[in-house]
């Protein structure tokens, strides 16, 4: 690279609602780039849907190469300790977005917090009747 290089961290936050783009610098202190699938889509249902993911991620890439960062490392979320300990359709998605906006990807890794001695799940003790 001819320029100097300049890192940050794209924590993509993914649940069955919605997928949220959040870029910061590298002590993850200031932000420089947000984008959720509600910014980029007006239905509800579309928001954690992959296409409003990767249309979200290109918004959060536009506005962080903007501001000279040139390379990202990423951090995918999930919801997680007592709600899916897998993300979302649109995490993927949103990683390749990244991908392919120019970023050079340090590492990815997953941050999905998992509680090793939980709170109850909500429903009760014979669980949600339908």
């Amino acid at each position: 690279m001819v320029g100097k290089e300049k890192w940050g961290i794209a924590h993509v936050y993914s649940s069955l609602n919605n997928t949220i783009i959040h870029v910061t610098d590298l002590s993850g202190a200031e932000t420089i780039a947000f984008a959720t699938g509600g910014m980029v889509t007006d239905k509800d249902m579309n928001k954690g849907k992959p296409f409003t993911a990767m249309k979200a991620a290109r918004k959060a890439a536009e506005k962080a190469s903007s501001f000279g960062i040139t390379n990202l490392h990423i951090r995918i979320r999930a919801p997680g300790v007592i709600k899916s300990k897998i993300p979302g359709q649109g995490a993927q998605p949103a990683v390749r977005a990244l991908a392919r906006a120019g970023f050079r990807i340090g590492s990815i890794e997953d941050v999905t917090p998992i509680s090793h001695d939980s709170c109850r799940k909500k429903g009760g003790r014979r669980g949600r009747r339908v």
